[in-house]
């Protein structure tokens, strides 16, 4: 079957967990397929979003409080624990992110590591940037943590990360997860997946 959906998704934030979560669903409910590109949503804001960190800088913003609040009302919805944010926000997720590079190929290893590390860093609120934690949650999964360690060291890999990211800039994106139907229908974010069934259903 031939994958009608992208979903650019970097580990770090809290919309693209509870989108990982809500996807399958969606999927199943249309019988399209996906693919997972993982991305560095740092620089993806690097290049095109940096608004983000100055919003993040804004204790007093009445915005990004109110977010706190409805990222709990949208956890709460589909079930997902959302014990966030934790000490480790925000994380820089290079390693995570490389970690997900390596399994790219092998994708229904990439999305039983990203689930793990979702539940590991939103749940748990482990370290997601200490490659130890990461090596224990792909353990954990029944893969080898330290052959996918070595791996996610390789220049190989990290190019691959480079190279998806600059893809999704290029595409249109500005976050994650970033979210393309049909190569070139973009949509962002856990609260456009109706749009994404909708356009999925047409």
């Amino acid at each position: 079957m031939t994958a009608r959906v992208e979903f650019f998704f970097d580990l770090s934030s809290p919309w693209t967990c509870l989108a990982f979560h809500n996807l399958p669903g969606l999927l199943g409910r249309t019988g399209a397929a996906a693919v997972y590109r993982p991305i560095l949503v740092g620089g993806v804001f690097n290049a095109v979003n940096p608004a983000v960190y100055a919003m993040r800088e804004q204790a007093d913003n009445r915005r990004l409080q109110h977010s706190w609040k409805v990222l709990q009302d949208w956890a709460r919805l589909a079930g997902v624990p959302m014990n966030f944010p934790s000490q480790w926000h925000p994380a820089k997720s290079i390693a995570a992110m490389r970690f997900c590079c390596a399994l790219e190929d092998d994708q229904v290893a990439l999305v039983r590591f990203a689930g793990a590390a979702f539940v590991s860093y939103f749940d748990r609120q482990e370290n997601l940037d200490d490659p130890a934690v990461l090596a224990a949650v792909a353990d954990a999964e029944g893969l080898d943590g330290a052959t996918l360690a070595a791996a996610a060291g390789s220049e190989a890999v990290k190019a691959r990360l480079r190279v998806n990211t600059d893809e999704v800039i290029a595409r249109g994106g500005y976050g994650s997860p970033t979210i393309f139907v049909d190569k070139n229908d973009m949509y962002f974010g856990n609260d456009q997946l109706p749009l994404v069934e909708a356009a999925l259903k047409r």
